[in-house]
């Protein structure tokens, strides 16, 4: 079962490594990691994706709560919270296919940030699996490169 993890913690050296540490070393996998400092510049926020059964998130949580540096930890349920994933796109396209690309890309609310002969590099913005779907259609057309932040999440409250 996949799980949300937001931690809240202090804004200092070390601390990403840290908890990464704590996941490497238990043997938990992460699925997806975004880190970036918030409204305060002395605190930032892990957003963690993760897999495994209630216990071993029971587990997760309990021993980051544990570090030093951690301030809160939030494991996020279905509904409880707000995400989104950031996806850069580069796909192949010639005269044919660049029409079709692009009114895709239109109908997923996507934005098209550089144009090339031969490719075009698509900005989008949404919850997992819309990303997820717009990319299931782009391979059809041939992805050249992407990359993608991971999911950021807040609370709803």
């Amino acid at each position: 079962m996949r799980h949300t993890i937001s931690i809240l913690v202090e804004n200092k050296f070390g601390v990403l490594t840290r908890v990464a540490g704590l996941f490497s070393g238990r043997g938990y996998n992460i699925d997806s990691l975004n880190v970036a400092p918030t409204h305060d510049p002395k605190t930032s926020r892990m957003t963690i994706v993760t897999r495994g059964d209630d216990a071993t998130l029971e587990q997760i949580v309990k021993q980051l709560n544990k570090l030093v540096d951690t301030i809160e930890v939030q494991d996020f349920h279905d509904g409880e919270y707000i995400d989104r994933e950031l996806l850069l796109l580069k796909v192949s396209v010639d005269a044919k296919s660049r029409a079709e690309v692009m009114q895709i890309t239109d109908i997923f609310r996507a934005k098209i940030v550089d144009v090339q002969p031969k490719s075009l590099t698509i900005e989008i913005t949404g919850s997992e699996s819309k990303v997820e779907k717009f990319l299931e259609l782009m391979r059809n057309f041939g992805v050249l490169d992407l990359t993608r932040t991971g999911k950021v999440a807040l609370p709803r409250k």
